[in-house]
């Protein structure tokens, strides 16, 4: 016997796959951008199959915010650390 419903991670390729046409209709520049986007999502997928209510593009759009937030943190902390470090040291 076969599954009768498909997995997330298969549910999420499904929608990557849909996003395929408007990726092709941005400008060279934005491909990447947006492939990187897209490449966050399976980093949150258990989330995404744990809660079995969300739909593949809500699952798709908080993984992206969620990696986005960390990177915004982490950038946030590097130059806070960088403008305490020249307070101490100035040149």
């Amino acid at each position: 016997m076969g599954r009768t419903l498909p997995t997330s991670t298969m549910l999420l390729d499904e929608e990557r796959i849909r996003w395929h046409k408007f990726r092709r209709a941005l400008r060279k520049e934005d491909h990447a951008l947006l492939d990187e986007m897209l490449d966050d999502i399976p980093r949150h997928v258990q989330a995404q199959a744990y809660a079995s209510w969300v739909t593949p593009y809500e699952a798709m759009l908080v993984s992206i915010i969620l990696e986005d937030k960390k990177r915004i943190k982490d950038l946030a902390e590097r130059l806070s650390a960088l403008e305490s470090l020249i307070k101490i040291d100035p040149l």
